[in-house]
């Protein structure tokens, strides 16, 4: 199947679920087998007719249609149009509910949510339209919670308890009988279990699992924004002490088995503050004048075994969880930190792609495999970064990470040097054929050893950092490319092109700084969006623009159906690089030795469910690190309260602006009640707030002097007031 036809799947899936209500709707009396709506809906070929046929059993099943007699399908007889979609709730406490077959979201308002909350998968009901207005849906029922755990804090009586949850789009307390408060003291923040609901009663019943300590306390909150996704902070006991069990010692009689690389000149180069090194890089000139460079990953799959329960913790797990103060590690430190670190001067097994390169950077053999290998050095970015700014073998002390200045042989500084040139050569063929290069500034904090924040200062990508980031694609595309093409069940990082509504909006926004996109054609959109990430490079709106542009585009996710990655412009993609952080490369590092010991392939939609699941916990992850983030920049800024600062417009609702401070990245509202002046309205068509008055206007884009009004660790609020425009 091309990859337009899979992308045009889901979209084609939907048109035939839509057509079939309308067939059904329009004569709701009438009964149709499925011959008769493929010809009502023009549907002439076999690809469309079996996924109708497969859809209308798939309706009868959840009940949304009604088969009459055997295979004739009619309306679902009822008052109301019943659909099956999920709650969006809003800080309001008014609902959207999400339904595959509808083109808009319908509105359900806070009354008729009938105990439904955000996330949950319901049934809805449409109430009739009235005096032309949009129909308003009610929730007749909850079919799944979404979530049954939630971040609250207690409010103990002397018989019962209840506890206020956090999360701003929980609009209900949660009742606790004494018994089930676990030793929980008013004012504690814990974690809740969600109960059943009572029809009689005004709350849900629930139970504290866990006591995660007193308000506003650093451990108390990074624990409660774990605990609010649902994610760990620990090992349980059982996976920590099967871990310490593995034998790790490395034997020749294994090595033997391998490629032996552990005489090759081999290098990390990682962050200053790295505890895990998961690949390594080895470079050695060829008699023929071409290159042999080794990209060393750990090699995780031969210690983590499938249906183990170190394996079970790592698949739930499925990722780690870089947090502003700590890493939540996916395997126990024995492994993460030790066994598999591919540390300097030790023995490791590693699983690698070893390329054979010529000096203009083409592709010349490849060889996948097991490998053991002995890391000579281990680097930082910076200590790279001055080899290759200066060709100089002696590291400076302010940049080294050793004790002191210290010298590099010649060898190394040949392959760091070369391979840099390498990289760029590839980097350059990359962006030529449509990648598209978001480098986006990241957020970084130094902290005292009580964790409190000392300053703000902004992650770079720089030389040494894009030369890991070539190599690390290369290995990526060719393991993925070298099953792709043979058609094997696999698992693909992909990457869909972007929807063309969110290119307009996004083009809406950049044009209040002078940018703008092509729309043309994928090509022009593609070196448009890059001329727009150079050309914002550091100017005010960088950030806000940098940030619009990665929305715009489709989320990355895991699977085994292949569509290519469109940000990287690759029509074969994985991720087999960093196992020990990540659950899908250690589900291609066994896939890929499967096919290499020539044995059969296994069924995709085992590798499709896990897939989905590896997708669903890095967007979590995803969220958790923002909020951690989110929460420094706060903590940050509990110091810095009677300063004034620079920042610019970077949202607008009806509620406020959002301003972004330019100088530290931190982000708070303006609340559009405590702007004085004029009363302000929400002017969505020119992204501002418009004054009715005086028709002052702040706009998004606009820069402006702001203070901070208040801060709250608890609730990760930020509020500013407004001084005036620059």
């Amino acid at each position: 199947m091309s990859k337009k036809k899979k992308r045009a799947k889901g979209q084609r899936k939907n048109e035939i679920t839509k057509g079939i209500f309308t067939v059904l709707e329009k004569e709701p009396n009438k009964s149709f087998n499925y011959k008769q709506i493929a010809s009502k809906l023009g549907i002439t070929d076999t690809q469309d007719r079996n996924l109708l046929i497969k859809r209308l059993g798939q309706l009868k099943a959840t009940n949304r249609i009604q088969e009459s007699e055997r295979g004739k399908y009619k309306k679902k007889p009822s008052i109301h149009t019943y659909y099956t979609g999920k709650v969006d709730l809003t800080t309001s406490g008014n609902a959207y509910i999400i339904i595959d077959e509808l083109e808009d979201d319908v509105f359900v308002p806070y009354n008729r949510l009938n105990k439904a909350f955000h996330g949950d998968l319901v049934e809805v009901f449409l109430r009739p339209r009235r005096n032309g207005k949009k129909a308003e849906g009610e929730i007749s029922k909850v079919l799944e919670r979404k979530k049954t755990t939630y971040v609250g804090i207690v409010d103990k009586q002397k018989t019962f308890a209840f506890v206020r949850p956090t999360d701003p789009r929980m609009y209900t307390d949660i009742f606790i009988p004494i018994e089930k408060l676990k030793k929980a003291d008013d004012g504690d923040k814990v974690l809740v279990n969600l109960g059943n609901w009572p029809e009689d009663a005004e709350s849900p019943y629930g139970e504290v699992t866990d006591i995660l300590g007193t308000p506003g306390e650093h451990n108390t909150e990074i624990h409660s924004i774990l605990a609010e996704y649902g994610l760990p902070y620990e090992f349980p006991y059982e996976v920590e002490q099967y871990a310490k069990t593995l034998d790790t010692s490395i034997k020749e009689t294994e090595v033997a088995k391998r490629r032996d690389m552990r005489e090759v000149l081999t290098f990390t180069i990682d962050p200053k503050d790295a505890k895990d090194f998961d690949d390594a890089l080895s470079f050695q000139k060829l008699e023929n004048g071409n290159y042999e460079i080794g990209i060393h990953i750990a090699d995780v799959s031969h210690y983590v075994q499938p249906n183990t329960i170190l394996d079970d913790e790592a698949y739930d797990r499925a990722t780690s969880v870089y947090l502003v103060d700590r890493v939540v590690p996916m395997l126990p430190e024995v492994l993460s930190n030790m066994a598999c670190s591919l540390r300097p001067n030790e023995e490791k097994y590693t699983f690698s792609a070893i390329f054979e390169i010529d000096d203009n950077a083409h592709l010349i053999n490849q060889w996948f495999g097991r490998t053991a290998i002995n890391s000579n050095e281990r680097f930082a970015y910076e200590e790279a970064q001055h080899v290759i700014e200066t060709g100089q073998h002696t590291i400076p002390k302010d940049i080294s990470i050793r004790n002191g200045e210290y010298e590099i042989s010649d060898e190394v500084v040949e392959a760091i040097l070369t391979m840099d040139k390498l990289a760029k050569i590839m980097r350059k063929s990359r962006m030529d054929a449509g990648a598209i290069s978001f480098d986006k500034v990241e957020v970084r904090f130094n902290l005292t050893e009580n964790n409190e924040p000392e300053s703000v200062y902004f992650k770079e990508a720089k030389d040494a950092n894009k030369l890991i980031e070539e190599f690390m694609l290369l290995a990526n595309r060719k393991v993925a490319e070298f099953i792709g093409r043979q058609k094997k069940t696999f698992v693909y990082r992909i990457h869909d092109e972007p929807d063309e509504e969110k290119l307009m909006a996004l083009n809406g926004v950049i044009s209040r700084f002078g940018h703008s996109i092509n729309l043309r054609d994928k090509k022009s959109i593609n070196s448009s969006l890059n001329k727009l990430l150079e050309d914002v490079k550091g100017k005010k709106e960088q950030n806000l623009v940098d940030t619009l542009a990665i929305r715009s585009m489709s989320k990355a996710i895991y699977t085994t159906e292949n569509i290519g990655h469109y940000g990287l412009g690759f029509d074969y993609y994985t991720h087999f690089t960093s196992p020990i952080r990540r659950y899908p490369d250690v589900m291609v590092h066994r896939l890929l030795q499967h096919y290499l010991d020539n044995e059969k392939q296994p069924k995709a939609i085992v590798f499709e469910e896990k897939c989905k699941h590896s997708s669903d916990m890095e967007l979590l992850a995803a969220n958790a690190e923002r909020d951690s983030v989110k929460y420094m920049q706060i903590k940050f800024m509990e110091d810095h309260k009677d300063q004034e600062f620079l920042g610019v417009i970077s949202g607008v609702t009806e509620w406020g602006i959002y301003v972004e401070i330019i100088e530290n990245k931190c982000e708070g509202m303006v609340r559009i009640r405590d702007i004085k002046d004029d009363y302000y309205v929400f002017d969505e068509r020119q992204y501002a707030i418009v004054g009715e008055r005086f028709k002052k206007m702040y706009q998004m884009g606009d820069e402006v002097y702001v203070m901070v009004k208040e801060t709250d660790l608890i609730k990760r609020h930020l509020d500013f007031s407004l001084i005036g425009k620059k």
